[in-house]
């Protein structure tokens, strides 16, 4: 990615937020508290200065009772048949080595956002806890890799599929020599607004 577009990425980023929180009528203190994420992190991000992690995204996605897709691709998609290519849409949204391709941004209607994510050799993230009722249902498409649920690690290879609660401590990991590229559906139970 160049560094145009990280810094693109992240003014972008950080609109979307000031949006959202000015939206809810927050103050940068209330949406550490609400977010988990400090007030210092936050206006960093808002002024296009910091670039999150994935991790920190989902924390501030999470307090704000929204989908990730509303930060990773915030774009208003109305259309009941759209079609979207993967190798257009793949970026890196955050400074971790993850990339991202959101192919379906979350919809109400629906319930659901549809993410192709590729783990970079060497990546590991152990993620917290989503918001109640949030499922994931995950799908190698290439590579191996590993996933944390339940307790513990298990491995994926290519074609494996796996749904499981993301309510409770879940986790990603490559522990190889080349990338590892996955489909992530994520379901959220009650509707959002």
């Amino acid at each position: 990615m160049s560094v145009d577009t990280m810094q693109d990425t992240s003014l972008q980023l950080g609109q979307t937020l000031k949006s959202k929180r000015q939206a809810m009528g927050w103050s940068l203190d209330r949406t550490a508290q609400e977010t988990g994420v400090s007030k210092a992190m936050l206006g960093q991000i808002e002024r296009g200065e910091s670039s999150p992690t994935i991790a920190t995204l989902w924390k501030i996605a999470t307090g704000f009772n929204v989908a990730l897709s509303e930060f990773t691709d915030p774009l208003d998609r109305q259309l009941d048949t759209e079609l979207r290519q993967a190798d257009q849409l793949r970026h890196q949204p955050a400074q971790d080595q993850m990339l991202v391709a959101s192919l379906f941004p979350y919809d109400p209607a629906l319930g659901y956002e549809l993410f192709e994510l590729t783990l970079l050799p060497g990546y590991e993230r152990q993620s917290e806890p989503h918001a109640e009722g949030v499922t994931e249902a995950v799908i190698v498409i290439r590579g191996e890799m590993e996933l944390l649920f339940d307790g513990q690690w298990h491995p994926m290879r290519e074609g494996d599929a796996v749904r499981f609660a993301a309510d409770r401590p879940h986790g990603y990991r490559n522990l190889g020599q080349t990338a590892a590229v996955f489909h992530n559906l994520i379901h959220y139970r009650h509707h959002r607004d």
